[in-house]
């Protein structure tokens, strides 16, 4: 059973922030894609990040999906919360979650192909990513002869929300220790940050237009997604233009190299070891 709206333009703006959050959250991907592509190397992104964040979409995606496409699920839903409530999950949830394990595999496949430094990926990471699939799989098996599939799904919700803040820390700290974002593409912070916002909107619309949160506790894990990449966020924005804003400019340029050698003397006198600089003359 499909709950109707009580306002067609709080749908509309819905819908409009969905998409909206989409692209703003999906595009938040490609400056470090670019980054990488430009510069042929992964040097300064940390690869424990990158691990983290395709482990955390894969599991937002299968509980998206599941949630979004299978009957069952939306009666075990309505059973819980009440049949007078929306599913909380959009089409544009399934969308994003869909883009997002692609384009995180393809940034794992250029940590493979470009230069990538003494970097690896840390025993700890690899420990926490297989400690979450068997978690997932022992829960699975709990679910199996009960069919509680929605306690399932939302045990894939939470574990998404943790991997969520887990994966931040590596970069983070990477940042302090180098004392540099040089390397970490400032762009798709920015991206995510806009994002987190608009996904947020979107569930406070959904909540107003209903007249109850209950869609807020329905996908706890949505809620806490946008407020860990908010805060997360926000503390890159601070390392990058506040505590290490020199670094990013510490090379010097190539045309400045170029035009110390143009003033270089051609000829220096023995009578004059010191020398001012000449410049050469311009061809007519």
């Amino acid at each position: 059973m499909e709950v109707a709206w009580n306002s067609n333009v709080l749908e509309v703006s819905y819908k409009v922030l969905g998409w909206v959050a989409f692209f703003i959250w999906s595009s938040s991907l490609y400056p470090q894609l670019f980054l990488n592509f430009y510069r042929k190397s992964v040097v300064g992104l940390n690869f424990n990040y990158l691990l983290l964040n395709n482990t955390k979409h894969t599991l937002y995606l299968i509980y998206n999906t599941t949630l979004y496409f299978t009957p069952i699920l939306h009666f075990q839903y309505h059973i819980k919360f009440g049949f007078h409530q929306m599913i909380p999950v959009a089409a544009n949830d399934v969308a994003f979650s869909t883009h997002c394990v692609l384009l995180t595999a393809v940034l794992l496949f250029q940590v493979a192909i470009y230069e990538r430094g003494d970097q690896s990926i840390s025993k700890v990471t690899i420990g926490i990513v297989t400690s979450v699939w068997i978690i997932v799989a022992v829960c699975s098996i709990i679910a199996f002869p009960s069919k509680s599939w929605l306690w399932l799904i939302s045990i894939f919700n939470i574990m998404q929300v943790i991997i969520a803040v887990i994966k931040y820390i590596p970069q983070a700290f990477m940042n302090f220790k180098r004392k540099s974002t040089c390397g970490f593409s400032i762009g798709n912070i920015l991206l995510d940050f806009a994002g987190g916002v608009t996904n947020y909107a979107q569930m406070v619309t959904q909540s107003i237009d209903q007249n109850s949160w209950v869609n807020f506790s329905g996908n706890i894990g949505k809620v806490l997604l946008s407020l860990v990449s908010i805060f997360f966020d926000l503390l890159f924005m601070c390392q990058h233009y506040v505590l290490y804003p020199s670094k990013r400019t510490a090379s010097t340029p190539s045309h400045s190299r170029l035009n110390n050698k143009l003033t270089e003397p051609l000829i220096k006198s023995h009578d004059q070891p010191v020398a001012a600089n000449i410049p050469v003359a311009e061809s007519v």
